[in-house]
């Protein structure tokens, strides 16, 4: 045992700083993460007891309808989000992409399969979900202030329109300042929503019986298969769920716990409990159960406190996907993206800018194509559901592969639930006329992108791989018959730093010259915001004038060929700066046969020479001189 050390001086300056640290990213991540959660009791209950599949709201079903919501936030976010899966991170990173990586670290061959497919669908659905909750939130915001003036219903979807084209423009500050705007917001709210449900619980507390697990089960025995429907409502208080868990690597594991078990949740219980004691008093409210709980001089105040934390409540969903998509491109999975880090603390705040507008395009199409919230309501539920499912099962597999659990132990722990899951799927199914489609479409559409560039990548890889030739052997055959050299640089890029590179050959081969100094260049980006210049460039030397280099950038640096160049320079690669010739291979890609042809599918073969000819530039990515590089046509058969 290591004995206690006393205090360094200045340690508790420095615990006080990491203190301030952790409240306020605590505070950021209320206004990132927890919006969807957190503005949920506006409609959930109200679902329950006045949506189209709502029961009657009896003093027994409110009991059974509060305990499940309770018992729902209690098991699938306490339990199952924050204390289970916040523990499977990628990297700090989090959401079912950092599942499969957990996956594939393990075993990198498998590639292909049913988890991995499964992984890929749970991530498309949710930007379905990524595109709808903005449209939802903004909508049913704006529709809120027709309480107050329902003369302004006509300039609803205008309104919505601008706050969304508003909420997107600010995404390039970052998650962590748009949190920090956003944050105070949410903290008010949550505090309010507490206040008004613990004064309404006051004057009926025997709305508390619904912390005993048995009314909710009686609850569904009384209802039989109408009570198994209403399950579709209270899927509405969990549509955060997965977003907190993507949105891991935005602030950490530490600040998320804090502000849900601090503030959020014991709000979200005391706001449920409220509508719940009101309603047993007054059944007649149960079309809007939320605001039936406020007094009627402070409605108004409510209404667009109510606004503002439905717009905050876009922010979890829109950081969830940037998180997914760069995911997905570290993984391998989409083609490569434009990332601007937004921090140097924490590497998880990122900014996509096509992504981003990409979204508020379609997510502007689906408030003109639906109108309104109610119409939009019906598309929630069935993607959340689906992949919360979906989650449960990949961590199961990470629990019993990396983890080592037992057999008995996964099926106890992930099979309990797998079954609550899977029965938020089958009670969300009903929906899909409703408006369920829209999510199916939209994440069918991102599935087919994301297993298409996969799979194209995968056997373009395997295609050139079978022709590259190692460089001793290339070396060997070139001192036989030596090219013609010529004076300068050329500078190869090697994807793997490993072989030959494919366009120093057929440049070798058309060209029947080479410089006089050649260099391999490869270049990774390193898990650290900056790389120290003393370990940002290695070197190589190899006989004929051929050269290795390798370069490092952090998260937050921008790769840089020439700067690599010239630290290689420094440590006596002879590079002549003023002829330097950068060369890159542009790709044609061509079926091999027919049954290749068969194997991909022509239309997928299309679309994946279309999501590689858009493929971000090599030359702007590495911030190459474009007037000194040279591209070379090379033909791969797939």
């Amino acid at each position: 045992m290591t004995a206690e050390r006393p205090p360094a001086a200045g340690s508790s300056a420095a615990g006080d700083s990491r203190h301030g640290s952790l409240l306020l990213l605590s505070l950021a991540a209320l206004g990132v993460v927890f919006g969807d959660l957190g503005t949920s009791p506006l409609y959930a209950l109200q679902e329950a007891f006045h949506g189209t599949r709502g029961v009657a709201a009896t003093p027994a079903n409110v009991i059974g309808m509060v305990s499940l919501f309770l018992w729902a936030l209690i098991l699938m976010v306490s339990v199952k989000y924050v204390a289970l899966l916040m523990r499977a991170g990628n990297r700090g990173e989090g959401g079912i992409l950092a599942l499969l990586a957990l996956l594939l670290r393990r075993n990198k061959q498998h590639r292909t399969g049913l988890l991995v497919g499964c992984a890929l669908f749970g991530a498309a659905m949710l930007y379905g979900d990524g595109i709808i909750t903005p449209a939802i939130s903004v909508l049913s915001a704006m529709e809120g202030l027709t309480i107050a003036s329902p003369q302004l219903a006509s300039a609803v979807v205008p309104a919505t329109v601008g706050v969304l084209v508003l909420l997107f423009a600010l995404q390039p500050f970052g998650s962590g300042r748009v949190g920090v705007l956003f944050g105070p917001i949410l903290g008010t709210w949550f505090v309010v929503i507490a206040i008004l449900g613990a004064r309404s619980l006051s004057s009926n507390l025997g709305v508390l019986a619904a912390f005993n697990p048995l009314h909710a089960a009686a609850f569904f025995a009384r209802n039989g298969a109408h009570g198994f429907l209403a399950l579709g409502a209270v899927i509405l208080c969990l549509t955060g769920g997965e977003a907190l868990y993507a949105d891991m690597g935005h602030f950490g594991r530490r600040p998320i716990r804090v502000a849900w078990y601090g503030l959020a949740l014991p709000a979200l219980t005391l706001s449920y409990l409220g509508q719940g004691a009101h309603l047993l008093h007054h059944p007649e409210a149960a079309s809007r159960p939320f605001y039936a709980t406020v007094p009627a001089p402070l409605l108004y105040p409510m209404v667009v406190l109510a606004t503002l934390a439905t717009i905050v409540a876009s922010q979890a969903l829109i950081a969830a996907v940037f998180s997914l998509t760069r995911q997905a491109s570290q993984l391998g999975f989409s083609p490569r993206v434009n990332i601007v880090h937004t921090s140097g603390a924490v590497a998880g705040q990122i900014y996509l800018p096509a992504l981003n507008w990409l979204l508020m395009g379609a997510t502007i199409a689906v408030v003109f194509m639906f109108r309104s919230s109610d119409r939009l309501a019906a598309a929630f539920g069935l993607a959340v559901s689906t992949t919360m499912a979906i989650t449960t099962v990949l961590f199961g597999a990470v629990a019993r592969g990396r983890w080592r659990w037992s057999r008995t132990r996964v099926a106890i722990v992930c099979g309990s639930f797998l079954v609550i899951d899977l029965a938020f799927v089958a009670a969300n199914v009903v929906k899909f006329v409703d408006g369920g489609w829209l999510p199916l479409l939209i994440g069918g559409a991102v599935f087919t992108v994301l297993t298409t560039w996969s799979t194209g990548q995968r056997l373009l890889h395997r295609s050139t791989q079978e022709r590259t030739v190692p460089l001793d052997e290339f070396l060997a055959s070139l001192a036989r018959n030596p090219p013609h050299r010529i004076r300068g640089t050329g500078v190869f890029l090697s994807r793997d730093g490993e072989g030959v590179p494919l366009v120093l050959l057929h440049h070798l081969k058309h060209n029947q010259v080479l410089h006089e100094t050649v260099v391999l260049l490869s270049i990774e980006t390193a898990e650290v915001p900056v790389v120290h210049a003393s370990a940002r460039t290695t070197a190589e030397a190899f006989p004929l004038g051929f050269h290795r280099v390798r370069g490092r950038f952090g998260f937050m640096e921008e790769p840089n060929a020439p700067a690599i160049l010239r630290q290689a320079a420094e440590l006596g690669v002879p590079i002549d700066v003023n002829r330097t010739t950068y060369y890159l291979g542009r790709t044609t890609l061509v079926p091999h046969d027919e049954r290749q042809t068969k194997r991909m599918g022509a239309l997928r073969l299309m679309l994946f020479s279309f999501l590689k000819r858009n493929d971000r530039s090599a030359t702007l990515y590495f911030d190459m001189p474009p007037n000194r590089v040279v591209e070379v046509g090379t033909r791969v058969e797939l």
